[in-house]
């Protein structure tokens, strides 16, 4: 059985490199005929473009892993059963379960590259797409919410700028206040603050210090001053894209200090932080299913199994960005958002592994 085994195993994989390999350039050719105007248009370098090609096949490859993979699987399980080596495979005795265990050990080793570049390769990749796009792509949009930023920093500091520009550095009509056991001890006040980065300080124009006292209040007042504070302007105003650059570890620490400044953003972290863990178990349930699906031996042939696959595919990136967008634009669990369509067709899964067996 190890010749069968590395028979299917090569088949599984090697389907799905040169499946990627097709696609791939396709993506890389539709998307450059799309934006090809707006890069002429803002001069950007022949060498930025070229990087931010190569982040965009990274990026999305990895995004459509489980897609490439359901459908390479489809296509080279339903030649071997329009060929009847499947028939001649189970009548040898071999059970379904055993005929099954190739495909698995391939899913294992797509599921581990696909951790792996979800966990280092794809966050480079992401920062690289994002910044060309916000740069010469999307030139008059900002990728920050730069509008009356009103941020939690810790337990006690609260602040707020009216606008804020991030190329600059800039933060308008300042404002800080520090409360304790529902009492304000002192207020900042200030027309502007900009973050110095030679000396890690910031400096605040027409700033106004009131330190609330029991019998009157001390007043501090400086035209312009150079003071420290425990944040960093761009981590109180990260771009939209920030958890999708951060590698794992880094992830967990900007979402547990987004919790604790109660950022409204929290559940578009936590659906990045999620869906890394998600993607290998979906490339594990896909495989069973286009197995289960293509293994049969239809009157219609290769075109039947492809048809049923690809409105199979269709309808899982459908539950995935429904429920994607319900978890970043309201209270719906992220966790859930991101599960919930692993276990819907984890169950089809079954059920399609189970009428297959039969």
């Amino acid at each position: 059985m190890k010749i069968l085994d590395w028979y299917i195993l090569k088949r599984y994989l090697f389907t799905f490199l040169i499946m990627l390999l097709l696609f791939i350039p396709i993506g890389i050719t539709v998307h450059l005929a799309e934006k090809i105007g707006k890069i002429l248009e803002n001069e950007a370098p022949f060498g930025e473009v070229m990087l931010y090609f190569l982040d965009f096949t990274i990026y999305f490859a990895h995004l459509l892993f489980p897609l490439f993979l359901f459908l390479s699987v489809i296509w080279f399980t339903s030649k071997l059963a329009n060929n009847t080596e499947v028939i001649a495979f189970l009548s040898s005795g071999v059970s379904f379960a055993r005929f099954l265990r190739p495909y698995l050990i391939g899913a294992s080793i797509v599921s581990v590259f696909a951790l792996v570049l979800g966990l280092y390769l794809a966050p480079e990749a992401s920062k690289g797409f994002n910044d060309f796009t916000y740069k010469y792509l999307k030139k008059n949009k900002s990728a920050v919410d730069n509008q009356n930023v009103y941020r939690q920093i810790d337990a006690n500091t609260i602040i707020f700028v009216s606008s804020f520009d991030a190329q600059q550095k800039l933060g308008q009509n300042f404002s800080l206040e520090y409360i304790e056991n529902d009492k304000m001890l002192h207020k900042i006040t200030a027309g502007s603050i900009r973050y110095i980065e030679e000396d890690s300080t910031y400096r605040l124009t027409n700033y106004v210090k009131r330190t609330i006292g029991k019998g009157a209040d001390v007043l501090e007042t400086a035209r312009r001053k150079d003071t420290i504070f425990s944040f960093d302007l761009e981590d109180l105003t990260p771009v939209e894209y920030i958890a999708e650059t951060l590698r794992y570890s880094e992830l967990i620490r900007f979402i547990k200090k987004e919790e604790a400044r109660g950022s409204s953003y929290i559940n578009r972290y936590k659906l990045v932080q999620y869906r890394i863990w998600s993607l290998p178990v979906s490339i594990f349930i896909l495989t069973i299913i286009a197995v289960a699906v293509s293994s049969i031996k239809r009157r219609g042939g290769m075109g039947v199994n492809l048809a049923f696959g690809i409105c199979i595919a269709m309808v899982f990136v459908f539950f995935d960005k429904i429920f994607g967008v319900l978890a970043s634009q309201s209270d719906f669990p992220p966790l859930v958002a991101v599960w919930f369509p692993n276990v819907i067709f984890a169950i089809l899964a079954a059920y399609l592994l189970y009428n297959a067996k039969r």
